[in-house]
């Protein structure tokens, strides 16, 4: 819950501004935590479905959101083709194991309707990756990620690192916004 009052507006409107077609959308919400960024989209008048690996996340975004939320490990996901105009990844990808990344990212895409859009913002890094304090991440940077991303079917939109208007080395996230061609 300690990102509940975190403002990612500016992820979801790189979202949504490259989603084509005539809103409501449908979007899945990759890592939805307890809920907050559902509540922002169904706000915004599109229609989520929230995923988290965790079972009390997964039970929190039902509560709080009122949408429907899948509980699903990342590395065991069960998605349905074609169904999703966008995919909010906010924070949750860089949880994947760089050997497991190319299977999970062909996952996404393959529940990406075509045309449809993957936000993903990470931590990034060197390109290391492990266990801290409990939770696995890794911490890519640009190129690797680009090579991940691409070499599972999407095409770049655009990049931007977070937050906005300080200096690289104080800017810890890079997002990205992808389309499945098609």
């Amino acid at each position: 819950m300690g990102t509940r009052d975190h403002d990612v507006s500016q992820n979801i409107d790189a979202l949504l501004r490259h989603i084509q077609g005539t809103p409501p959308f449908a979007v899945l919400d990759f890592g939805c935590g307890p809920g907050r960024d559902l509540i922002a989209l169904t706000k915004l008048g599109h229609a989520p479905t929230g995923l988290d690996g965790s079972e009390e996340f997964a039970a929190m975004a039902r509560e709080n959101s009122g949408c429907e939320v899948w509980r699903q490990d990342f590395l065991a996901l069960d998605l349905p083709p074609a169904r999703f105009d966008g995919v909010f990844a906010n924070a949750s990808l860089f949880h994947v194991p760089s050997q497991e990344l190319p299977r999970v990212l062909k996952q996404l895409h393959s529940t990406l309707k075509p045309g449809g859009v993957l936000f993903s913002s990470n931590p990034r890094g060197a390109n290391e990756e492990g266990w801290t304090r409990g939770r696995y991440g890794a911490y890519h940077d640009l190129e690797f990620w680009r090579e991940q991303v691409t070499a599972a079917g999407f095409a770049e939109l655009e990049h931007y690192y977070r937050p906005a208007g300080l200096p690289r080395e104080q800017q810890p996230w890079l997002a990205s916004v992808w389309r499945r061609p098609g």
